[in-house]
């Protein structure tokens, strides 16, 4: 989730829980301390794509980092207290986050794999406004604050919900119309019923959209599966290394800039995004001693 819908949801929730000021500050900086590790981007895209959503998405952190509030405010506000808001606040960006198909890598640094629930997207107004609704609400009409703010909650959660019905529905009418070895379905900007899909048979990738609606599948690309000796040179670049690293789906495709070959790979999950998202180009040339990489560009 983006860091405004985080912020929300860490100020409506510690306001339903306490009053007390230092403990809905902490509760505030636990919900958006996760991503600290959106710095790693000063240093390289690259790096960024590797280990964001990491370490500080991990388990082991959600356990951890809490005790440094607990042990500095256990006088204040006792020890067991701080520490439980603490590590609420903390998993509740980290669950919010398994819901978007970006992934956390949560048993990291043991385990680097990513798990997602893919049910909704990174910014989604169906959360931020809820929430943001709440809180005007609540200046208002003061002494229903808290009211406004568990509405806000349960709304949130049931909306969770129906996006999990939902996925399965697209899933399965999806098996219907065509058929492949494998399927998955994708949340869609500001969308309840359409779903962006890729399904791969052995060697190709189809992409498209599953509309629930209108009962429809539309097919937006088609990506044949290659692994020729340009393919296997883009390989040594680390931006495709690092897109390699994150992507679902990746497929790659070669072009043609007079003397220069491009080779752009595509995270393929996020084909309904404009302006080339989630890609990486790595520029090419032929010389006497064989294929040179000239120049990459890694693009999220």
């Amino acid at each position: 989730m983006d860091p405004v819908s985080h912020t929300l949801t860490g100020f409506v929730l510690s306001k339903t829980i306490t009053k007390h000021k230092a403990l809905i500050i902490t509760f505030l900086i636990f919900s958006l301390l996760p991503d600290i590790d959106l710095l790693l981007r000063i240093h390289s895209t690259e790096l960024f794509l590797n280990y964001h959503r990491g370490i500080t998405h991990g388990v082991m952190a959600s356990f951890l980092l809490p005790l440094i509030p607990a042990f500095i405010l256990r006088v204040k506000t006792g020890f067991f207290k701080t520490y439980f808001l603490a590590f609420l606040a903390y998993g509740m960006h980290i669950f919010l986050d398994f819901t978007n198909q970006y992934g956390i890598k949560i048993l990291s640094p043991f385990d680097w794999g990513s798990y997602d629930l893919s049910l909704t997207f990174i910014i989604d107004p169906y959360v931020v406004l809820p929430l943001l609704l709440a809180v005007i609400l609540s200046i208002k009409f003061k002494k229903q604050a808290k009211l406004f703010y568990v509405l806000s909650l349960i709304f949130i959660t049931i909306y969770i919900g129906v996006k999990a019905y939902l996925k399965v529905e697209a899933r399965d009418f999806l098996k219907q119309k065509i058929e492949a070895h494998q399927y998955r379905v994708y949340p869609m900007p500001n969308d309840f019923l359409r779903w962006w899909f890729v399904a791969r048979f052995s060697d190709e990738y189809i992409t498209g959209c599953v509309d629930l609606f209108g009962k429809r599948i539309y097919i937006d690309s088609r990506y044949k599966i290659k692994n020729d000796d340009l393919i296997l040179k883009s390989k040594e670049s680390e931006s495709v290394k690092s897109l390699l690293n994150f992507a679902k789906h990746p497929a790659a495709e070669i072009k043609k800039e007079g003397d220069t070959i491009i080779v752009v790979w595509r995270e393929l999950s996020y084909g309904f995004l404009p302006n080339d998202r989630f890609t990486a180009k790595v520029w090419i040339k032929e010389t006497s001693q064989g294929y040179k990489i000239t120049n990459t560009k890694l693009k999220i």
